[in-house]
Order: C-alpha cells, then sequence, then structure tokens
C-alpha cells in the first residue's frame, strides 16, 4: 500500500498531525497510534506550510478541514466539518 493511501486515525472528527515542512513532496510518512506524519512541501513561514497541509488534507480525505490548534507548532490537531 501506498503511503499517501494510508487510513487517517480521523478519531472524533480530528486528526493529530506531526509536520515536517521543507520537503520535498507533501506525503503521510507514517501513521503511529493516532498520530499521522506529513511531510510538507512548503517553508514554515507566512503560514505556507500549514495551507500545503489543509490542501493536502482536503484533497486526500476529501473533506474540508481547518487547524483547531497548533499553527505554530510541529504538533497540530485537524478538526474536519
Amino acid at each position: 500500500m501506498s503511503e499517501d493511501n494510508q487510513a487517517l486515525p480521523i478519531l472524533n472528527s480530528r486528526l493529530s498531525v506531526r509536520a515536517k515542512p521543507n520537503a520535498r513532496q507533501t506525503k503521510i510518512t507514517k501513521v503511529e497510534g493516532n498520530v499521522a506524519f506529513i511531510d510538507i512541501a512548503a517553508p514554515p513561514e507566512d503560514d505556507k506550510a500549514n495551507l500545503e497541509l489543509l490542501k493536502f488534507l482536503r484533497r486526500h480525505t476529501k473533506r474540508p478541514c481547518r487547524i483547531q490548534s497548533g499553527a505554530t507548532s510541529k504538533n497540530k490537531v485537524i478538526v474536519f466539518d
């Protein structure tokens, strides 16, 4: 199974993410317990990495989402509407 096709541990419409900005491409690298580790192909400045992460998750899950907490941290909680 491709890493990008992994089932994300979305619990109660929330997803815990450990983000790694400045990657070559945006992809899910692994899922460990209830945390998805995601490489992000954008720098962590001017909200670029957050926007790329949300765009990737919307495309991957086909659901609208937003950052609930961790906008300035590598550890984030994403909420799906």
